[in-house]
């Protein structure tokens, strides 16, 4: 089983994959083309072309996970544009993104606040 957790670094490939590839094939991408070690313990995100499909690589310490979504009907709505390569996402937009919500519409609140201490 695969946990999700808050703390996990979650990137997203901004341009599609070959989903013919399978685990060796994914992972020597984010070798060569992401420049990332697949055994990181990060977690990987691809799309196909179509943007019909989704496929999520990751290594949790005995060997790899390979995950696919496919949608049924239409197609993942959002997708990083950027001049990089990887982008990194936090675990409530991939969430977000496994369910096909669009993420440049959806507000929350940061992860992180200061608390600043009260002087007496």
């Amino acid at each position: 089983m695969i946990s999700i957790t808050p703390h996990m670094r979650i990137l997203i490939a901004v341009e599609p994959a070959d989903f013919r590839k399978g685990i060796d094939g994914l992972a020597q991408l984010c070798r060569n083309h992401l420049k990332s070690d697949p055994f990181s313990g990060a977690m990987f995100v691809f799309r196909n072309k179509r943007a019909t499909a989704l496929k999520i690589l990751v290594y949790d310490g005995q060997g790899f996970w390979l995950c696919q979504k496919r949608l049924s009907k239409g197609r993942f709505t959002w997708w990083p544009d950027s001049e990089k390569v990887l982008r990194q996402l936090d675990v409530h937009q991939l969430q977000l993104l496994i369910w096909n919500g669009d993420l440049s519409t959806v507000r929350v609140a940061p992860q992180w606040k200061k608390i600043v201490a009260r002087e007496k």
